[in-house]
């Protein structure tokens, strides 16, 4: 599956560079690694350090992490669409003059999130047997097909093919471009370059909000969404392919190839490439089956951690937030325009994913979830208390731009904390054997509960008014920040073997 050996690269280098040679060291599976690898593995990878041999050049790993995630930037397109189609899809109907209800248009938003869901597994099988930059590239095909789908739509049912196959390509990115970034990153800018997977969705996001703001024309919109995925596979063409991946198919002089690209000519190469072809050698004969990984405490475990974390993320109403930012301004009555409105909440969110990378790699993830959740919970609060008087009192009749405040903040929060952290958790707290089985079901199971919220959302505001959906949202907050306390662990710093022991207590 996509992820069997993206981090222990990274914690065999943590383990070589800090285990005594006379401690044994535990595989993923509880078996004594040889201390005599670790002894040489540990006097190779400190000369590097000590610099007797080149140090890696950080800018061709930074541009080949760009380039991977311009295709985050074009699924936050398909993600921000949404809101400049304006409250129930007024906008829709205005430029395709189409007849788009209530229901209609729920099904609009919330298809591309269940073609998402779809296309989780899949692409781990594609991205294992073709590679993970072919697997990307292959992408572009139904990007582009969904984009024309909607951009020559005349009826209801091509919005929702199209909606739905623009979703399959960009939950197909959400793992293969985390995965092709941990494989081509030195560890001290893993946590850096895997992070900007949500900084460049992001700023897809925003760029829909601006585009729908000045172009005022939704299938104009729709014609530069189906550009972007063109400009990613132009970019993305040049960059190598992993290493790892290479290795794993007993390619060593491609891999090498791949290393030199990525780290320089003045690199010693031959230091990482036996780091690398040990931990593949080593899951190689540890040989545990999944059924039998799948067993452990530690497994069943990370399990309850992961599909926790990602219910709590959608939970919080983050993608109703996204999706419908424009309707939700129009709702609250503010007096600064809709459209506006969700643009300086886009920047906003893009300014903090943007402080969260220089963060990210220097404090805990255990202490970042926690604050992210404790505001969360405040801010859903604030905003179900501020409709609530703006539909029954007249406390907010002077200050309509309120709404504002705590969104902004929610985003700010969830950016640096609930947003990049529990995807990044993901591929640390499951052992190499079910790692890629694991991390796609988890990754399905989110986008499951993103369809489920932006699709009820709008029946959900009909039902209990827009202040007692963010109420339910604040509560299942109150109970993630119980989650988050008692059942998550710290990995910031540990091994992959140090997590798993702990794990299994």
């Amino acid at each position: 599956m996509t992820t069997e050996f993206t981090w222990d690269v990274e914690n065999t280098a943590a383990a070589c560079s800090t285990t005594d040679e006379s401690t044994p060291l535990l595989s993923a599976s509880g078996q004594a690694m040889s201390t005599e690898k670790i002894g040489i593995s540990q006097q190779t990878l400190v000369s590097t350090t000590n610099g007797q041999l080149g140090q890696a050049k950080k800018l061709p790993q930074y541009l080949a992490g760009i380039a991977a995630t311009l295709g985050a930037l074009a699924a936050g397109m398909v993600l921000g669409w949404t809101s400049p189609a304006g409250e129930d899809g007024i906008n829709l109907k205005r430029d395709y003059d189409i007849s788009v209800t209530k229901a209609d248009f729920s099904w609009i938003g919330s298809l591309a999130t269940l073609g998402a869901g779809a296309m989780c597994i899949p692409i781990g099988m594609i991205a294992d047997l073709v590679g993970r930059k072919i697997a990307m590239l292959i992408m572009v095909v139904p990007f582009t097909v969904g984009w024309l789908l909607i951009i020559f739509s005349n009826s209801l049912l091509m919005f929702y093919f199209g909606r739905f196959i623009t979703g399959l390509s960009g939950g197909a990115f959400c793992v293969a471009a985390p995965l092709y970034t941990a494989e081509i990153a030195e560890s001290e800018i893993r946590g850096t370059l895997g992070s900007y997977f949500q900084l460049m969705l992001t700023v897809g996001i925003l760029a829909s909000y601006v585009l729908g703001a000045v172009i005022e024309n939704m299938k104009t919109l729709s014609i530069i969404s189906a550009v972007m995925p063109l400009i990613f596979f132009a970019v993305f063409f040049f960059m190598p392919e992993t290493p790892v991946y290479y290795l794993q198919k007993n390619n060593e002089d491609a891999a090498r190839k791949s290393l030199v690209k990525l780290r320089g000519n003045q690199y010693d190469v031959e230091v990482e490439l036996r780091a690398l072809r040990e931990v593949i050698e080593e899951n190689r004969r540890s040989g545990a089956s999944f059924t039998e990984s799948i067993k452990t405490k530690a497994a069943k475990k990370g399990f309850v951690i992961a599909y926790g974390l990602m219910l709590f993320q959608q939970m919080s109403g983050v993608n109703a937030i996204i999706f419908y930012s424009s309707d939700i301004f129009a709702k609250a009555g503010t007096s600064i325009e809709a459209n506006k409105a969700t643009i300086i909440v886009g920047a906003v969110q893009v300014i903090s994913v943007f402080l969260g990378t220089l963060v990210v790699d220097r404090l805990g993830r255990r202490i970042l979830l926690l604050a992210s959740i404790v505001v969360l919970f405040l801010m859903t609060l604030i905003l179900g208390v501020y409709f609530y008087c703006s539909v029954h009192t007249t406390a907010f009749d002077d200050i309509k731009w309120f709404a504002i405040i705590p969104l902004c903040v929610f985003l700010v929060l969830f950016s640096f904390g609930f947003g990049p952290i529990p995807w990044m958790m993901m591929p640390e707290i499951f052992a190499p054997e079910v790692k890629g089985i694991a991390g796609s079901s988890a990754c399905l199971f989110n986008w499951l509960m993103a369809f489920i919220v932006t699709k009820f959302y709008s029946d959900m505001t009909a039902a209990v008014q827009p202040y007692g959906t963010f109420w339910i949202f604040s509560l299942f907050c109150a109970v993630g920040i119980l989650f988050v306390y008692f059942l998550v662990p710290e990995t910031k710093g540990k091994s992959l073997d140090q997590i798993q022991r702990e794990l299994n207590y």
